[in-house]
Formats: C-alpha cells, sequence, structure tokens
C-alpha cells in the first residue's frame, strides 16, 4: 500500500502539468472561435465541450506525450523546452487538421483559429514555465546572504553563464562580476553580473569589488591562455578556482558543477586527444584482452579504456594483492556490465601465464608490467633484467605460442638511447619481441612514451608531498628537462596505436616539447597558494646515479613516418637477430638464477651494444658514437 501511495505521489506534479497543458488546448480553442466569431453580427452558439474539443484534446495530448514534453523539468526550463513547445504545437495542429478533417470537413472551423492556434498556445504553455523558473531562481537568489563569498569569474562564455546559475542555486556564493578580454562584452551584463574589465585586470577589480574568490571559466582554453590567467590570479593572492573541462567531467576525473583546483596538468601545453574511435571500437570491442601489470598507474588506466570502448572481458594480472583488489573494485563499480578476471601472480611465472591464456583466451595482451625507477634499478640489476627482460620473454612466448592475436609491449622513450639500466632492459626487450614476431601468428606492437603525471613514483606526487610537508622541494639539476603527458592521454594513444599497429610496428607517442623541472617546481609550489623561495624552498641535489639532463624520443638509425593518427609515429625497427636473442635470453636466465650481477651486468652490454651507462652528473662513462638527434625547444609552462 504504502509503496502504491508513494507512486501516486511521484506521479502526481507530471499529472498536473498534463492538466494544465490540456486545459490550455481547451482555453485557446475556446477563446479564438469566441474571438472570431465575435465579430459577426449573429455568431453561432458556441458550447464549452463538444466532441470536436475532445478530438482536439486527444490529438494535441497525444502529440505532448509524443514529442516528450513531460520528460523536462519546469525548474530547468529553457530555449529547449520552448523549441519542443513549438513543435508539439505546430505538429498538433496538423494532428487536429487530420481529426476535423476526418470527422466533420472542418465545418464550422474559422481559418483565423488554425493560424492562430499554435502561436497563442506556444504562449500559454510557454510562459508558466519560464515564469515558474524565474520564481524558483529568485528564490535561490534570496537564499544569498552576507556570509556568502564574493566570487569574481573570469571568462564571461557559456561557461561563466552556466556557473552563475550553479552558484545561486547552492546560495553560498555571491558573483560579482565577469572579467573578459571579449571587447563587445565590456559593459554588458551575463545573468544579471556585469562584465567588469579584463582578465589582467583582476588584482585591481578584485579590490574594487572586495570579491574573497576567483573563479576560472575558460575549460576550453589552451595551455598559453591558462598560464597568462593563472599568473593574473596569482598578482591578487586569493583564492581561485576552475570550471573543469567537459573531457574531465565525461571521464569521471571531475563532478558536474564542480569547482577543481588548477592542476599542473593545465599548463603543460598538452592539446586533447582526439582519436579514432571508429578504428578503436572496431578493433577492441567485444573483445577479450589481458593486462599484465594491472595495477599500477598504466596498467590500471589501460583497462579502465578498454572496458570503456567496448571490450567484453577482461583478465588483469597483478602481484600486489592491494592493487589488484582496489582495481578490480573501480572497475567493476564504473562497468559492472563487464566480465573480470583477476589473477594474483607474477607475469614472469610461465605457468600462471599458461594458465591465464588458457583460462581466457585473450585477443590482445598489454604488457604494462616493469620496474620504471630509474636511481633505483642502477642498483638492482637483477630484479630490472628479470622483470623487465626476462618477464617480458616469458608473457611474448606465451602469447605466441596460444597464437594470441595481438600483443602490445609498453616501452620508454629510455630505450631510445639507453644511458642507464632502465633504457638498457627496455630496449633489450623490445628486441626480445621484435625477435618473436612472425607475420603468421601474433602481431607485437611496442610503444614507446616518456614520463606521465601522477604515476607511481613520479616527480608530481613527491613535489606535492613535499609542498604539503612545507618544503623543501628537491630538484636534481635546476637544467634538467622531461617529456610529460597524462595517463589518460597516453593509454587512449596505446589503445590508438595498437588498432592501426602492424607486424613489428614501434610507435612513439607525441610528447610535445620538454618541460624544465624546475619550472614545474615552482609552478606547483605557486598552485599550492605559496611563492617559491619565500614560502617553499627549491633546493637542487644534483643528478641522481642513470639520469641525464635531456631525454631524447628518437633514434638516428631508425626512420619514422607520420601514421594515421598525429600524435602517433612509426619508427621502422632496427634488424636484430633471432639466434642471437635467443642466446642473450638463456645467458641472462641462468646468471639471474645464480644472481650473478657481474655476468648480467656483461651479458645486458652485450645485448644492447649502444648502451652506453653515464655518470652520476649525466656525463657518459664511454664516449657515445650514435648520432645526435634532432634538438627540440623548451617549453616554460
Amino acid at each position: 500500500m504504502s509503496s502504491w501511495f508513494e507512486r501516486w505521489k511521484s506521479l502526481l506534479p507530471r499529472q498536473a502539468v498534463v492538466v494544465h497543458d490540456l486545459f490550455m488546448v481547451w482555453l485557446v480553442w475556446e477563446g479564438l472561435h469566441r474571438l472570431r466569431w465575435g465579430m459577426v453580427a449573429n455568431p453561432p452558439e458556441i458550447p464549452l465541450w463538444s466532441a470536436e474539443i475532445a478530438l482536439v484534446l486527444v490529438a494535441q495530448g497525444l502529440v505532448f506525450w509524443q514529442i516528450g514534453l513531460y520528460r523536462g523539468l519546469w525548474r530547468f526550463a529553457s530555449v529547449p523546452d520552448l523549441w519542443n513547445i513549438l513543435k508539439a504545437c505546430v505538429l498538433g495542429l496538423f494532428a487536429i487538421l487530420l481529426g476535423l478533417f476526418l470527422y466533420n470537413r472542418l465545418d464550422m472551423v474559422p481559418r483565423t483559429v488554425l493560424v492562430l492556434y499554435p502561436l497563442a498556445l506556444m504562449a500559454l504553455l510557454g510562459a508558466p514555465r519560464l515564469l515558474y523558473r524565474a520564481w524558483k531562481d529568485s528564490r535561490f537568489e534570496g537564499r544569498i546572504g552576507e556570509g556568502s563569498v564574493r566570487t569574481l569569474i573570469l571568462g564571461a562564455g557559456r561557461a561563466g553563464e552556466a556557473l552563475v546559475r550553479d552558484l545561486r542555486r547552492v546560495g553560498n556564493y555571491q558573483p560579482v562580476g565577469f572579467l573578459d578580454d571579449a571587447a563587445a562584452l565590456r559593459g554588458s551584463k551575463v545573468q544579471g553580473v556585469p562584465v567588469l574589465g579584463n582578465v589582467q585586470d583582476v588584482a585591481e577589480i578584485a579590490r574594487e569589488t572586495a570579491a574573497r574568490l576567483l573563479v576560472i571559466a575558460m575549460p576550453s582554453a589552451d595551455a598559453r591562455a591558462m598560464q597568462r590567467v593563472l599568473a593574473a590570479c596569482e598578482r591578487t593572492g586569493l583564492p581561485f578556482r576552475m570550471v573543469p573541462r567537459l573531457q574531465d567531467v565525461l571521464e569521471g576525473r571531475s563532478l558536474p558543477g564542480e569547482l577543481k583546483e588548477v592542476a599542473i596538468e593545465d599548463l603543460l601545453g598538452r592539446k586533447p586527444v582526439l582519436p579514432d574511435w571508429k578504428s578503436i571500437r572496431g578493433w577492441l570491442g567485444a573483445r577479450t584482452v589481458l593486462v599484465t601489470g594491472a595495477g599500477g598507474s598504466i596498467g590500471s588506466e589501460l583497462s579502465r579504456q578498454c572496458a570503456r570502448h567496448g571490450a567484453r572481458r577482461i583478465v588483469l594480472i597483478e602481484i600486489d594483492e592491494i592493487a589488484l583488489t582496489m582495481t578490480e573494485a573501480t572497475l567493476r563499480r564504473d562497468f559492472p556490465d563487464i566480465e573480470y578476471v583477476p589473477l594474483l601472480g607474477d607475469c614472469g611465472d610461465p605457468a600462471l601465464m599458461k594458465h591465464a591464456l588458457a583460462l581466457a583466451e585473450p585477443d590482445a595482451v598489454f604488457h604494462a608490467a616493469a620496474y620504471k625507477q630509474v636511481p633505483l634499478l642502477e642498483a638492482q640489476l637483477r630484479e630490472a633484467v628479470r622483470n623487465n627482460v626476462l618477464a617480458t620473454h616469458t608473457v611474448a612466448h606465451a602469447c605466441r605460442e596460444h597464437g594470441v592475436g595481438t600483443f602490445v609491449l609498453i616501452s620508454t622513450d629510455k630505450a631510445v638511447d639507453p644511458v642507464n639500466v632502465l633504457g638498457a632492459t627496455k630496449r633489450l626487450a623490445e628486441m626480445t619481441c621484435q625477435s618473436l614476431a612472425d607475420h603468421r601468428s601474433t602481431r607485437f606492437v611496442t610503444v614507446r612514451f616518456g614520463n606521465v603525471l601522477d604515476s607511481a613514483g613520479s616527480v608530481v606526487p613527491l613535489f606535492r608531498e613535499q609542498i604539503r610537508s612545507g618544503g623543501p622541494v628537491t630538484v636534481t639539476d635546476p637544467d634538467v628537462t622531461r617529456f610529460f603527458m597524462t595517463i589518460p592521454e597516453a593509454c587512449l594513444l596505446i589503445l590508438q596505436a595498437s588498432a592501426i599497429g602492424t607486424h613489428e610496428a614501434i610507435y612513439t607517442l607525441d610528447m610535445g616539447e620538454p618541460v624544465p623541472i624546475r619550472v614545474l617546481a615552482e609552478q606547483m609550489i605557486r598552485l599550492a597558494g605559496k611563492q617559491p623561495g619565500r614560502d617553499i624552498a627549491v633546493v637542487y641535489t644534483g643528478l641522481r646515479p642513470g639520469e641525464k639532463l635531456h631525454e631524447t624520443l628518437f633514434h638516428a638509425d631508425e626512420r619514422y613516418r607520420p601514421t594515421a593518427h598525429p600524435k602517433i609515429l612509426q619508427a621502422e625497427p632496427r634488424q636484430v637477430s633471432a639466434q642471437s636473442i635467443d642466446s642473450f635470453i638463456s645467458q641472462l636466465r641462468e646468471a639471474s638464477s645464480r644472481y650473478d650481477v657481474d655476468a648480467l651486468r656483461m651479458q645486458l652490454r652485450a645485448a644492447v651494444p649502444e648502451f652506453e651507462p653515464i655518470g652520476v652528473h649525466g656525463v657518459p662513462r664511454e664516449t657515445s658514437t650514435v648520432v645526435a638527434f634532432p634538438t627540440r625547444s623548451v617549453r616554460k609552462i
């Protein structure tokens, strides 16, 4: 009984709207007839109810329902609702004409009534809706009290207009003005809030309006524009927030209507990735994929992207039980309709890989499991070789034996011209996959890219923690630069490269321009509302073992050509001997089983002849014979 009552109660507002609209139809039809016949000397009698009126109400009511007029809420009535009303009125007129023609050949229906009917009905249906919304908005505006935060909005476009309405609904913020560089908007008002000046005048206008919060409503602004806006906001000394980008909302990184802090990725100059959705979904749709290292930064995001873009089943292999548990739980929450197969274990274990491939029979395998910390791996050669080389060989060989369609190796830019253990082991992993390639079986694809923001162990979370602790922020060298991209962008491009990849393909992702780590640290300090050197010290500690000042993306002996995607380049692989690689792998396994670090070092140098280890100050221990790479300008953020 109670459930029936609740259901009936929830239907009351919609029933009231239906009654209101049908009453307006009756009122317009009756009113127009009386107005028209009132102009003649002997008007006919016009009844308040008749079969003709009933037919009009039924015809118009069916059109209302078909158009979806009752799926909208009066509280949020806007231009699209008025457009629906206009369509319903015009289509309703045609339905009425058809019904009355079949009923009485339109006897005693003046043409004036037919012409004026849709216009009058639209006015009587639209006006109450807009008045109701205006009344509701005025109630929210009335809730803004003396304790509300006076807010200055930077950007008077659509995002700014929507922000004003959201702030008024919340009631805790009082919009006092807009700032926008468009001269045509100067002196105008948006939602009743005046446009007061340029963005660069924010410091002066903030003092004049007694603003206490700045909100950047420019979700489509590029990095250069954001840097200028941010610099202007910093001069005010006021806290500032920004409206999230639509892509962040759609991918679940921000909530609709949420004001987020300006993040470092907003300032890096990375333009949005526009993938070829058709090729990705055509390749990935309804398939089973397996991801090694599924609990890591790249592995977990790859799993999310696969789930989002049509994978039917995802096998998650991870050696860390907590990471595996969290990744699986997150995926099941966000994508409940997909089948997940979590497997706890080391992907370098042949028995585990044999079991996983036999259990799931995946169409594609993404090998993201690897050790990636440069200074640490310099002193952990055995584990670097075991995890980055031998485990890759185990997974790749198992994929070829089981006839997996595509094997994707997640590599790094440090493999291009290796000067440290990480680069050398990842380069040897690339060579291993290349040696296993066979055009009659598994397609082997390698994707290289540089640093990703907020990945485990990267510099960004380290700086964030140091800033939270009051400093100092440690930078290795004032001149050190690195390439950066966001984790979602990297994973999306990995899927794109995998979809277009050919046999033995090596792809390099366009990382943009290198970013000075010193500038990155100073910008993060400013984003935290502090000043570098005054509130938070920046300390230079010197390059660590295996590190160099600048990374390179391209090797002189690899010819690069564009692909179907502008942010992906394909390299022509250097020739490798399958027999030599098999021999090196056997020797490395034997040395690893003995934990013979000296033998591992010697064999790694022999297997990767371009490996030129560097000292702690970025100077090669031996003179490199590799041809210099094309230089790139350094972008300051």
